[in-house]
């Protein structure tokens, strides 16, 4: 499960961009938590504390307890916007968790136990086809990532999410299908698609300028008609 992180906040007396700025040169970014049925309330947060969560890696799939005025709000974070040149944030999306609410996350993938491996021993290659998973969780389960053993598996295995043991508290979020999450080929079968899709791309290319010539050629032929 992620750690929940504390968050302290001060609420915002004035909205507006003009307000926003202010707040920023003061070195604090302005913010919003709203959901859980109640009415969203505008705060701040100190920018360089902010920074330092972003930075764990997690944030993002933690709870963040945000102090505000003594009173203790539980939170997903949503969403923070970066400046697009300084990348320092400028705002941030905090989502209200009510009691035993749940919620859609996306979770991290995390392979273990490659050396138990038969078909990675003989060179095999794990393609990943996702890396992270959209779950919908308990507000108070969300895993910071879901382990998926590889012990046994050949080469030529898929898996699926059917095989995933996900944590209490958490279920797919797709459930029409049984996706495939990885592959274990073969490195030649990985170097084969790359040249078949270089070759593709080389005959569409061939085709292309063919085409262009005829028509350059048809063109001649009319014009001395």
């Amino acid at each position: 499960m992620s750690d929940a992180l504390t968050l302290p906040a001060e609420a915002r007396e004035r909205a507006g961009k003009g307000a926003s700025r202010a707040l920023r040169r003061e070195g604090r970014i302005p913010a919003v938590i709203y959901g859980g049925k109640e009415e969203p309330v505008t705060i701040h947060v100190e920018e360089k504390e902010l920074v330092r969560q972003l930075m764990t890696g997690h944030f993002m799939n933690s709870i963040v307890k945000i102090d505000l005025g003594g009173e203790t709000i539980r939170t997903l974070p949503k969403d923070v916007a970066l400046h697009p040149v300084t990348d320092r944030p400028t705002h941030a999306d905090f989502f209200r968790l009510a009691r035993d609410s749940k919620i859609e996350v996306s979770i991290p993938v995390v392979f273990t136990n490659e050396e138990a491996s038969p078909g990675l021993k003989k060179g095999g290659v794990l393609n990943v086809v996702r890396h992270d998973l959209e779950l919908v969780c308990e507000a108070d389960k969300i895993p910071s990532e879901i382990e998926i053993d590889v012990t046994g598996k050949e080469v030529g295995d898929s898996i699926h999410i059917s095989e995933v043991n996900l944590p209490e508290g958490s279920v797919s979020a797709i459930t029409d299908r049984d996706f495939t999450i990885a592959t274990l080929v073969a490195p030649s079968a990985l170097k084969k698609s790359e040249e078949e899709e270089t070759e593709g791309e080389e005959i569409a290319a061939d085709e292309v300028e063919a085409t262009a010539q005829k028509s350059d050629e048809d063109g001649e032929e009319s014009g001395e008609g």
